[in-house]
């Protein structure tokens, strides 16, 4: 035996209130999309007729506060009533052959039902414009009835929606309160939306959507365009990027942040779908290098989620996406080609997300790579300014080894660029592509030891027992030291580690903070990798310190100033430092110490105890 699914309304409503929708006040936006579907459907009948949708706020004395939502739209028979309001999940917004149309806001048949969130009933009274139909009133209840009767009224065709406030839900159902939602969600909406309390009215959306107004100039529209997004958003941008795309049929406007933006935040922009609000943290409509924008979008071609408050992710969505990219891309180039000082202004705020797009466009990187700064040791320099004095360009893609690296690189009279950043190592190494008589070498502390100079014959001489020494003293630390000379002078020693030592030095350290569980895996992971590679610590001959240790005989004392060398090229290479080598800091100080320290002498007896 068939049998049906039995529905339990508050259930729903209770789905709707806590999960679907994010916040109660989407009820009026879902009423101004009915109203709106609803003229849409006279106009097919009658496209010279002119929609108009009115929200009047009464408060009875006594009562609570009632809202009525009026549109002169197609209204519904009886029939269509029992259809339509009284079955959940059935939509009038259907062709002929019951597929979905794109003309109409509505798409899911449960909006209404959004409304017992802040009402326990919901009165609707309607006429349809076909067939010289009756008024027929409808009562739907939170308990899932509902009552149907015929109206001896002659009232214009159309709909009126009547919502008695819920108690806790005054606040939404003042008319300043209503005033703002009309505007939050309709604003763009092609029809009036007056909202009315007797004798005031007011329309909200008078002045429509401002990219698609004409303007006197470009200059005119920025302005006021940039008005728009402080009157949106609250804040002052530094520029208006007018968005149009065919695919989803969007347009809009993007406005350029001014400050630098936060790569891991999320990009939430607002988004309109057929000019009602849709939502205002959709993430999922502009490329992820676009985080330099905060958009405002109207899209009438683009599917929506069941709740209505983004984007369902398909292959239109993808090309609008793009389309849209593309609007920002173009702004950029002609930024570039044709107004320099405003370039500059945008690069140097937002450079980070100018590399994001290069590493992601080759026309972008073409265009755009000479202008991106970097970090060198001889400050901000751009891609031009580093390739034009010499075909070469060494860079770093830890930002650690290149704080180590820095001085040393600059004492030896080469440019050293940080590229230890997103997108920076990338962005360099294709440098070849477009400049072929180009040189990008990738470095390390131990291909940058290799340009240090070698000691002669009887330097060699007079280092060997410190060099015995400090074989000795860094065995235990798999470290093997090395004497060269290289700038600048007061630099003592330089600690040198390639990926596969600095990986065992971080795996070390974290076992010991590591609970017994994960210090395990920690270790099945170190066994794993094989014996850990020797890490090299390099002694400046040069340094007035090295200088004194080599002429010293092989003591305690020579022993203790290795270590504490050794940690503090640790630290210099910023290095994380074991419980042992942070323990060489303390025991090495006070080793140093013990020679200077003068014993006490015992305290001489008083004359009484004589």
């Amino acid at each position: 035996m068939t049998h049906r699914f039995q529905i339990n309304l508050r259930g729903i409503i209770d789905l709707l209130s806590n999960h679907l929708y994010s916040r109660p006040e989407v009820f009026v936006r879902e009423l101004l999309q009915n109203a709106v579907d609803a003229i849409t459907a006279r106009q097919h009948l009658s496209s010279k007729h002119s929609g108009e949708i009115t929200l009047a706020v009464t408060s009875p004395r006594g009562k609570p506060p009632t809202l009525e939502v009026t549109d002169n739209g197609i209204g519904l028979t009886e029939d269509e009533i029992h259809q339509f309001l009284a079955t959940i999940g059935e939509t009038s917004k259907r062709d002929a052959e019951g597929r979905r149309t794109g003309d109409y806001l509505g798409q899911f048949g449960i909006g209404l039902l959004s409304c017992f969130v802040v009402s326990k009933e919901i009165v609707v009274v309607t006429r349809s414009v076909r067939d010289n139909s009756p008024a027929v009133e409808w009562r739907g209840q939170e308990d899932g009835t509902y009552s149907v009767r015929t109206l001896d009224l002659d009232i214009a065709p159309g709909t009126q929606v009547y919502l008695s406030c819920r108690a806790g839900k005054e606040e939404l159902f003042r008319t300043e309160s209503i005033k703002d939602l009309a505007l939050h969600y309709g604003v763009l909406l092609p029809y009036p939306i007056r909202v009315t309390n007797g004798r005031a009215s007011f329309v909200v959306n008078e002045e429509g959507a401002p990219w698609r107004r004409a303007y006197s100039g470009e200059k005119a529209r920025t302005q006021a365009l940039l008005r728009f997004g402080k009157q949106v958003f609250g804040t002052a941008f530094l520029d208006a990027i007018p968005l149009r795309s065919r695919a989803g049929r969007a347009d809009g406007v993007a406005f350029v942040l001014p400050h630098p933006a936060n790569l891991s935040a999320r990009r939430a922009h607002r988004v309109y779908l057929r000019n009602m609000l849709l939502s205002e943290e959709a993430d999922n409509l502009l490329p992820e290098w676009a985080f330099f924008v905060k958009a405002v979008v109207n899209a009438d071609d683009l599917r929506p989620t069941a709740s209505r408050e983004g984007f369902y992710e398909d292959e239109r969505l993808e090309a609008a996406r793009v389309e849209l990219g593309d609007c920002l891309r173009d702004y950029l180039i002609h930024l570039a080609e044709e107004e320099s000082s405003r370039f500059q202004r945008f690069l140097a705020v937002h450079h980070l997300a100018l590399k994001a797009l290069a590493a992601q466009d080759e026309e972008c990187y073409r265009l755009f790579i000479d202008w991106l700064p970097f970090e060198t040791t001889q400050g901000r320099q751009t891609v031009r300014s580093l390739r034009e004095p010499s075909k070469v360009v060494r860079y770093v893609d830890d930002v650690a080894q290149y704080h180590q690296m820095e001085k040393v690189a600059a004492a030896q009279g080469f440019t050293l660029v940080n590229a230890g950043y997103v997108y920076e190592a990338e962005l360099l190494s294709r440098l070849p592509e477009i400049y072929p008589d180009m040189e990008v070498l990738q470095i390390d502390s131990a291909a940058l030891a290799q340009d240090f100079d070698e000691l002669a014959l009887d330097e060699q001489d007079r280092i060997h027992d410190f060099l015995e020494a400090a074989t000795d003293a860094l065995r235990a630390f798999k470290c093997r030291p090395e004497v060269r000379k290289f700038k600048p002078a007061d630099l003592p020693a330089l600690f040198s580690a390639g990926a596969d030592a600095r990986f065992f030095r971080s795996l070390e350290q974290s076992k010991e903070t590591a609970d017994p569980l994960f210090q395990g895996v920690l270790g099945s992971l170190e066994a794993g990798r094989g014996n850990a590679p020797q890490t090299e610590l390099i002694f400046n001959f040069d340094n007035p310190l090295i200088q004194r240790l080599t002429k010293m005989r092989p003591t305690s004392i020579v022993r203790r100033a290795i270590e504490v060398l050794y940690v503090q090229g640790l630290l210099l290479a910023h290095q994380p430092l074991t419980a042992r080598e942070l323990g060489i800091l303390s025991q090495g100080l006070a080793g140093l110490l013990d020679p200077l320290i003068v014993p006490s002498e015992p305290a001489r007896p008083k004359e009484s105890e004589l």
